[in-house]
C-alpha cells in the first residue's frame, strides 16, 4: 500500500516562506524515480489545480501564479518530494496534496497539509 505522508504546512503572514515535504516510505526507488511528482492545491468551491510537479529525468513545471517564487524538488534517497514556497500570498491559501503519477497514469495522493497565508 503506497502511503504519502506529508508536513510542513501552517500559518504564515504574507511575504513569508514554508516548505512543505511529502515522504513515501513504502514505495521503492524504482518506482518513485520513475514516477511524475506534484503538488496540487485546493481551495473552498474550486477544483485541485496542480501548482508544480516534477518529472522522472527532472523537468520541473510550474503553475503560472507560482513561477519564481515556488521551487518542487525531490530526495531520492529519501523518497522525499518538497514544495519551497517563499513570497507566500494571501491567494496561496489552500490545502496541499502531494501526488505520485505511475508511468500508467495511476494517481495516489498525500492527506494534504493546510496553508493559511494572513495578509
Amino acid at each position: 500500500q503506497v502511503r504519502l505522508v506529508e508536513s510542513g504546512g501552517g500559518l504564515v503572514q504574507a511575504g513569508g516562506s514554508l516548505r512543505l515535504s511529502c515522504r513515501a516510505p513504502t514505495t521503492i526507488l524504482s518506482v518513485f524515480t520513475s514516477n511524475t511528482l506534484g503538488w496540487y492545491r485546493q481551495t473552498p468551491g474550486k477544483e485541485r489545480e496542480l501548482v508544480a510537479s516534477i518529472l522522472p529525468g527532472g523537468i520541473t513545471n510550474y503553475a503560472d501564479s507560482v513561477k519564481g517564487r515556488f521551487t518542487i524538488s525531490k530526495d531520492n534517497t529519501k523518497r522525499t518530494i518538497y514544495l519551497q514556497m517563499n513570497n507566500l500570498e494571501s491567494e496561496d491559501t489552500g490545502v496541499y496534496y502531494c501526488n505520485h503519477r505511475s508511468e500508467h497514469g495511476n494517481d495516489k495522493w498525500g492527506q494534504g497539509t493546510q496553508v493559511t497565508v494572513s495578509s
